[in-house]
């Protein structure tokens, strides 16, 4: 059937709208970014007076949701249920909230990230403009295009950014319809970021395999370890939340006794080492610095607890940490090429977490680029395989045959 002027009409003004939409979440973004990593540097240089407070800070916090927006605390489920039409409004307080908080998460060293933060943020600011518009029957089509706008604001990978946005909701499924008018908000959004001086992470990896069957089977071992670390944070995620809630009912008792033990640990292993996004340890694993075998168990457990306890924020930028911080061990271990296993693992374990596996490929050649393709498809595919089909985001669906089935429902 060929498609009608009003079906390329639809798509310039979708189009139109996500190139609006993408300047608004990008200059957003620049803003979140640029205060961000001005309270990180802050924390790092007032650690001792700062991180002894994680736990009045998470009060704080919890307080702020419950005083102004209760419903603002379902943060990615509450993003994810209105993709699936089960929820048909979106706070317009989410997204102030979700910035302050999460900047008091790092202000007094959580251990968090802030891709929750950024696709939040898009896709309430996107939600919100789409029912401005009245446009009928696409609530999910602008929820793709802010998803996909905060999250390329953010890292400036857009099109990892476009990949992730049409994978994440339903694992096995892509919205293609969505496509172009995610491509346009996605690099519009991290056009705009840039222009505001938010800066891009990127890494030129030179590292060459040489492919025997000793390098192969070593790669696949890598590859399924991968997996395993990112499906084994997905599931202790979500157990750890069971776990406090059962131990701790009480929501703010619960975040203040997890958050003062969190501020104790911290502050003595290594000095607010595992604090924060986890930009230190990846800045560590392709300058050269040291990494200690250790480093990707402890980022692991230290942001399993802060998130479970209810602190904000995300967990992209952790998992990248995890990942290239157990590539570097991995690549010691097996007689890999360090940077390469580093900048795999770096990709792999987001793909394996986030239980996507096209974005995961793309924002290791976005991030680490193209000549490398061809090992980060085969590393995140395996990984990809390899992750128990868990997911950090508890209200994804699957896509099985014509229908989508909750996890919740199994």
């Amino acid at each position: 059937m060929k498609k009608s002027f009003l079906y390329y009409k639809t798509i310039l003004i979708h189009t139109l709208a996500a190139i609006l939409i993408g300047l608004i979440i990008g200059a957003v973004d620049a803003l979140f970014g640029r205060v961000l990593l001005t309270i990180t540097d802050f924390r790092q240089e007032h650690l001792y007076l700062l991180l002894p407070f994680l736990g009045p800070a998470g009060l704080l916090i919890l307080f702020l949701y419950r005083k102004l927006s209760p419903k603002s605390l379902g943060g990615m489920g509450l993003i994810f249920d209105t993709g699936f039409q089960e929820n048909k409004h979106i706070p317009k307080l989410l997204v102030p909230l979700i910035m302050l908080t999460t900047w008091i998460t790092h202000l007094f060293g959580g251990s968090a990230g802030r891709e929750g933060v950024a696709v939040q943020m898009g896709a309430a600011i996107s939600h919100t403009i789409g029912r401005k518009l009245h446009v009928q029957n696409n609530a999910r089509l602008y929820l793709l295009i802010g998803m996909a706008a905060g999250f390329a604001g953010l890292f400036q990978t857009p099109l990892a950014a476009v990949f992730f946005a049409l994978e994440v909701l339903v694992a096995g499924s892509l919205f293609y319809e969505a496509v172009i008018p995610c491509l346009a908000a996605s690099f519009t959004a991290g056009f705009t970021s840039h222009l505001l001086g938010l800066e891009k992470f990127s890494v030129i990896v030179s590292d060459k395999l040489v492919f025997t069957p000793d390098t192969i089977v070593k790669l696949i071992i890598t590859a399924v370890i991968f997996g395993i670390i990112g499906g084994s944070f997905a599931w202790c995620l979500q157990a750890a939340k069971k776990r406090l809630a059962s131990w701790f009912p009480n929501v703010y008792f619960r975040i203040l006794i997890t958050g003062i033990c969190l501020s104790l640990l911290l502050l003595f292993i290594h000095q607010g080492r595992y604090t924060g996004l986890g930009t230190n340890l990846i800045s560590a694993a392709f300058e050269n610095q040291t990494i200690y075998p250790y480093d990707f168990l402890l980022k692991f457990g230290f942001t399993v607890i802060t998130l479970a306890a209810g602190y904000q924020g995300g967990e992209v930028p952790p998992l990248f940490a995890i990942g290239c911080t157990a590539g570097i061990l991995l690549g010691n271990l097996f007689g890999l090429p360090v940077a390469l296993t580093a900048a795999l693992g770096y990709a792999a374990v987001f793909g394996s977490a986030t239980n996507t596996l096209l974005a995961p490929v793309i924002i290791g050649i976005e991030v680490f680029g193209p000549q490398n393709a061809v090992y980060f498809l085969i590393v995140c595919s395996i990984a990809y395989a390899c992750n128990g089909n868990m997911t950090i985001y508890g209200r994804q669906r699957q896509y099985q045959g014509q229908e989508w089935q909750s996890r919740s429902s199994k």
